[in-house]
């Protein structure tokens, strides 16, 4: 069954809040197939796994093929909160994913106009100012903890 754009990133805010409930950058996604069906649903595990590749686009992907039994994720579509970066837009095309809906643009790290530019569909600004509230809240915690000297273990690092 088909959905809005906007029901599947509704389903990866919900991941993003388990990402900042975790105290992980709060980055969620989901994968759905070509029908429709979600195939997975995945956010940030860079803290709790201690690796720097542990985004949320690479744990959707992950479980994706791991769901699917194949590396191939032809006619699935990702959505993710946060434009992916260059090592995220790497995996999506390896993948073979077919289109990336993203809500809200990463100045500083995204790289999908450059990467994804013309090769997968690319739609953006889907369910944006909760995508960047949700980060901007993050961020503004972390930032006050680090100076009143609640210092969480990743903002030590």
């Amino acid at each position: 069954m088909q959905y809005s754009d906007n029901y599947y990133m509704a389903l990866a805010l919900e991941e993003a809040k388990k990402a900042e409930k975790s105290d992980e950058v709060p980055v969620g996604a989901v994968i759905a197939d070509g029908n429709g069906e979600i195939v997975s649903a995945a956010f940030n595990t860079v803290e709790k796994d201690g690796s720097c590749i542990m985004h949320a686009e690479i744990n959707a992907i992950l479980a994706a093929q791991k769901k699917l039994e194949n590396w191939r994720l032809d006619g699935c579509i990702l959505y993710v909160t946060l434009e992916p970066c260059i090592m995220c837009c790497g995996a999506i095309l390896l993948s073979r994913i077919s289109k990336v809906v993203y809500g809200t643009v990463d100045p500083k790290g995204g790289s999908s106009d450059l990467i994804l530019g013309g090769k997968i569909e690319t739609v953006h600004g889907i369910m944006e100012e909760e995508s960047s509230i949700l980060l901007k809240s993050f961020f503004k915690s972390k930032r006050l903890n680090i100076r009143y000297g609640k210092a969480t273990k990743q903002s030590k690092d």
